[in-house]
């Protein structure tokens, strides 16, 4: 199978806009190479000595977003919307397409993809990877393939660790877009005894299967293709990991699926529409009880009203 490879270069300072305009354009399938605080950060883990000579040599004032589209969809049509948005942001960019063949793009995403501990409990690994876990952690074994969600992504590692502490112990999780199933599985790794994901792309149902299949977990957890209004039953937790206007759309309709004392969990909020999503949590009668922020994302922790 063939892919569109769209390729924006944009400054590491503006890099979180940016991403916030691709992942309305390709929610999954993205990856992005941002060397600006590679040394810093691999240090800070002990691990300088691994550090490839090559990637000290990276440009750290840009960052390059990976884009991957079905080669039978419209890459121009995609471009386009893109370089409209960016430009209406302000941020200096250039753009180009390019079409790779499957196997180069798995190969060019697993290159940047490495274990790394979130939270106080996980440990998120590549399922091609071995990784040494460290005392108390919990492993968890993924491969996004084309769904979103690897969990390098702040708003994904925002999530988890708003999952990790508000996670009930033999409770019931919905995850709402669930990408690759990294948000399901941890909630079942966590002590949840029943997880179920929904997500609009099959590709995203099938990779979720076989990740929760890698990590033990499949008779706790399923998938369905469509929406929320395929969804029936309560949850002790809802996650929804998308973008800010499906935010704003699921307050009003959200409070349904949850338990009296349940909670809801939205990430993946730039910080220029997080005023927005405040306020239509409080409009629906949603005590937000935590927010955590990271590199320019925002997510939230809420409690329904009566």
């Amino acid at each position: 199978m063939d892919w569109h490879e769209i390729v924006l270069l944009v400054p590491t300072d503006r890099l979180s806009e940016a991403e916030a305009v691709a992942h309305m354009v390709v929610p999954y399938g993205i990856y992005t190479e941002d060397f600006s605080d590679l040394e810093s950060g691999v240090l800070n883990k002990g691990q300088g000595k691994l550090i490839d000579e090559d990637l000290l040599l990276r440009d750290k004032t840009t960052a390059f977003i990976h884009l991957y589209i079905d080669a039978t969809e419209s890459s121009n049509e995609a471009s386009a919307y893109i370089s409209e948005h960016i430009k209406s942001c302000g941020i200096p960019f250039s753009i180009k397409t390019v079409t790779v063949d499957d196997k180069k793009w798995s190969e060019n995403w697993k290159k940047y993809f490495k274990f790394f501990d979130v939270g106080e409990k996980l440990t998120v690994c590549p399922s091609w990877q071995s990784c040494e876990l460290k005392k108390g952690r919990t492993l968890l074994k993924i491969d996004p393939g084309a769904a979103f969600g690897t969990g390098t992504h702040a708003s994904t590692k925002l999530c988890l660790e708003l999952l990790e502490k508000y996670g009930k112990q033999s409770g019931k999780m919905l995850d709402i877009g669930s990408g690759s199933g990294i948000l399901s599985i941890a909630a079942a790794l966590f002590g949840a005894v029943e997880c179920v994901g929904v997500d609009i792309d099959s590709t995203s149902v099938k990779v979720s299967k076989e990740n929760a299949e890698i990590n033990g977990v499949s008779e706790k957890v399923s998938y369905f293709e469509g929406t929320l209004d395929n969804i029936q039953g309560k949850y002790d937790i809802i996650c929804a990991n998308i973008v800010a206007d499906v935010i704003i759309l699921l307050t009003n309709k959200i409070a349904t699926y949850l338990v009296d004392d349940g909670i809801f969990i939205c990430s993946g909020i730039i910080e220029s529409r997080a005023a927005e999503v405040e306020e239509s949590l409080t409009k629906n009668h949603f005590n937000i009880i935590e927010t955590k922020a990271d590199n320019g994302w925002r997510a939230y922790a809420a409690i329904r009203e009566e």
